[in-house]
């Protein structure tokens, strides 16, 4: 997913309003990113928000000493929103890596089978069906508890005002800075 373009940054700008442009920008990409992530099958959805919630994340982190103290907090937030969305989508890459794993050893197994014609063997790979399977399961399984858990955090940050908060901490100043 490409950022979207910050407009109206200028070489001499101050870091603090450089980070209040930046911020609101990436503050509205997470929230239009995330609304259309709210469904379980939305995996690329998923991935552009926690790609954003990166991006948001690490502006904060780098512009907080600039900004007031609640842009650290945003930052871990928006830490929290990453690390839950990139566990969702450690399963989405492993579940399909399991099928094409467990298509290529039917494949082999088969292959071996038919040089042996058919004579009733077991396949030689046969407990690896199950191993495979269960793995695939519990994959499932655990993508299942993952976006339940996505969406009870992101409904709890919206109930939390996390986004006026967020636009909030880009227009604070460190006094002195």
């Amino acid at each position: 997913m490409k950022a979207r373009k910050v407009t109206g940054l200028e070489p001499a700008m101050r870091l603090d309003d450089a980070a209040q442009r930046m911020i609101g920008v990436r503050v509205a990409e997470l929230w239009e990113l995330a609304a259309r992530a709210q469904e379980p099958g939305e995996v690329a959805a998923l991935h552009d928000t926690r790609i954003a919630a990166k991006r948001l994340r690490y502006l904060l982190e780098i512009a907080a000493p600039v900004l007031g103290e609640y842009a650290a907090v945003a930052g871990r937030r928006c830490k929290d929103v990453q690390d839950l969305l990139g566990d969702v989508h450690d399963c989405d890459v492993m579940l399909p890596r399991l099928d094409a794993l467990r298509a290529e050893v039917r494949a082999a197994d088969a292959t071996a089978l038919a040089a042996a014609g058919g004579n009733g063997s077991e396949p030689p790979h046969a407990a690896a069906y199950r191993g495979l399977e269960r793995l695939a399961v519990e994959t499932v399984a655990r993508r299942h508890r993952l976006f339940a858990e996505w969406l009870e955090l992101w409904a709890d940050l919206q109930r939390k005002g996390f986004r006026a908060r967020l636009e909030h901490a880009a227009s604070e100043r460190v006094n002195g800075l």
